[in-house]
């Protein structure tokens, strides 16, 4: 089995909108619809997973029904209080289905809506030959590093950095069993999905992202975002 999760559990503060950010326009279409509609393009989905605050859902299936009447590839459950805690909730969805063994997430920032299929059908193929995968781009500015408040307290090199984006995709069975063995303390460093294999030194494939696939996150990235829908 083989699902894409759709992360759009947040309410989007940074965004300044009056709505939480995948309902946000962007040319004429909210941003949780232009996410969807990538996945949906990418034919080996047995499902599209879509989380939504516990407030939002029945917005959210109603958004997808004007948008996708009738998708039964499209699902929709609640989002967990931490990104963590919503990736397994789509775990727990697919093993509900009696998934089979070795089967794949691909998770995916909902506001990342210029993902393009090619970076998905990598995800996945990164995912079963490697067990984990995530798109990136090379880091362009130099990184400084600030363990105290206002102090520079070191500088890496350049030229090992690179910016993680989604999407992210790993096997579930290794993802649960890597996660069973995480201590609590561990457990509370889960900010993405590739810090949990990182943590016990498990492989993950690194695979060329793109820098038109950034993040909506700050008004400004709506404005960009709308310049390239008129480009």
């Amino acid at each position: 089995m083989i699902c894409a999760a759709m992360l759009a559990g947040g309410i989007g503060s940074r965004l300044k909108q009056k709505k939480p950010k995948q309902f946000v326009n962007i040319d004429n279409k909210p941003i949780l619809v232009h996410s969807v509609e990538k996945f949906l393009k990418v034919k080996e989905f047995d499902k599209v997973i879509v989380s939504s605050p516990k407030e939002c859902i029945t917005k959210t299936k109603e958004l997808m029904d004007k948008f996708f009447p009738q998708n039964d590839k499209i699902v929709i459950i609640e989002g967990g209080s931490t990104r963590n805690q919503t990736i397994l909730n789509s775990i727990q969805y697919m093993k509900n289905q009696n998934c089979e063994e070795d089967s794949i997430l691909v998770t995916h920032d909902a506001s990342r809506i210029f993902v393009s299929e090619k970076m998905i059908e990598d995800s996945i193929k990164y995912a079963i030959e490697v067990g984990a995968a995530s798109a990136v781009v090379p880091a362009t500015d130099v990184i400084f590093e600030s363990k105290k408040e206002g102090q520079l307290t070191d500088i890496p090199l350049r030229k090992y950095l690179v910016h993680a984006q989604t999407p992210q995709s790993f096997n579930i069975d290794n993802f649960l069993e890597i996660y069973a063995d995480l201590s609590e303390d561990e457990i509370n460093k889960l900010d993405e999905a590739m810090m949990l294999f990182y943590l016990r030194n498990a492989d993950v494939k690194l695979f060329p992202g793109d820098q038109a696939n950034f993040k909506i996150t700050y008004p400004f990235d709506i404005i960009l975002a709308e310049s390239i829908f008129k480009n």
